[in-house]
Order: structure tokens, then sequence, then C-alpha cells
């Protein structure tokens, strides 16, 4: 997640608190395991994302609350982390392309371990890969992700040649 708040002080500097915020922990809830967990299936399941991103932005709320923030900031924050996968608004969009960009940036081995293990179809991680990039809304940061997309093919498509 740090690297998401890196990949966010690259694409929009200066950005307002409540976005920075939101960036570092969008994803929180993998942190806590718990019973209402979602669990990704690896498909492009939409409930999956919902329910991921509401179950960050209440892990995260309740923590700020805990900590005395404001209530403007916490709920700015709720916000953001709920339309990480998809955006939705500027700020939002640079969460999402922060995110985006991350993932390409630093899961890509995950992602092919997966593949190679079994634990996911190559489809299935080729999906992913290409649902990082084309999910970004804003058209220059799309042009960034490109060639990290490229790439992540690449090495997909050379696992079916071993």
């Amino acid at each position: 997640m740090v690297n998401s708040l890196e990949w966010l002080d690259r694409i929009a500097p200066g950005s307002p608190e409540s976005t920075r915020l939101a960036t570092l922990t969008h994803d929180m809830e993998r942190a806590f395991p718990g019973p209402d967990q979602p669990v990704w299936n690896g498909d492009e399941d939409y409930r999956y994302y919902v329910a991921h991103s509401n179950r960050s932005a209440r892990i995260v709320g309740e923590w700020l609350r805990s900590r005395n923030a404001g209530e403007s900031l916490i709920s700015e924050v709720e916000s953001l982390i709920r339309v990480h996968e998809f955006g939705g608004w500027p700020e939002a969009d640079k969460v999402q392309a922060a995110d985006s960009l991350s993932f390409l940036d630093v899961n890509i081995d995950l992602f092919l371990g997966y593949a190679t293990s079994g634990r996911y179809r190559v489809d299935q991680v080729r999906a992913k890969f290409v649902y990082s990039h084309t999910r970004i809304r804003i058209p220059v940061i799309q042009e960034i992700s490109g060639p990290m997309l490229s790439s992540a093919l690449e090495r997909l498509d050379a696992l079916g040649s071993c």
C-alpha cells in the first residue's frame, strides 16, 4: 500500500490528506482476517470488489474515529476507499489509478506464481492484469500503465512456452 502512495505522489503530487490516506489504506481489510472477509475467486467479480472496498472503508473509518479524526476527513477517506476499485470522480480516479499502477508494479510476480502453481488459471491472471490497466479512468495514466501491462502479459505468455 505504500507503493500505491508513492504512485499517487508521482501522478498527483500535492493531493489532499484524504486522498493520501485513502490511497495508503485502501486494502486494509486484507490485514484483518475475519468471517466477513471476502475471498477473490479468480474471476472479475463485482460483488467481491464491492465487499472488499466496503470492508476496508469500515475498518479504516473505525480506526480514524478511534484516533479522534475529524468526521469530514473520515467521511472523505471512507468514500474514496469504497470506490477505490472503480473511481468515479477526480480524487477517486486518482486513488484507483495509483492502486492499478501499484498492482502492475509489484504484484506481477505474485500472480505469475499463482498461474504456475495452479492457484489461478492463466486466463484468470491475464484478466486481472488487463483489468488493472483498463479500469484506469485517466487517459494519461493509462499511457503509463500500458507498457507495464505489456511486460506482464509477455511474462505470462512465456509461462506457456516453458
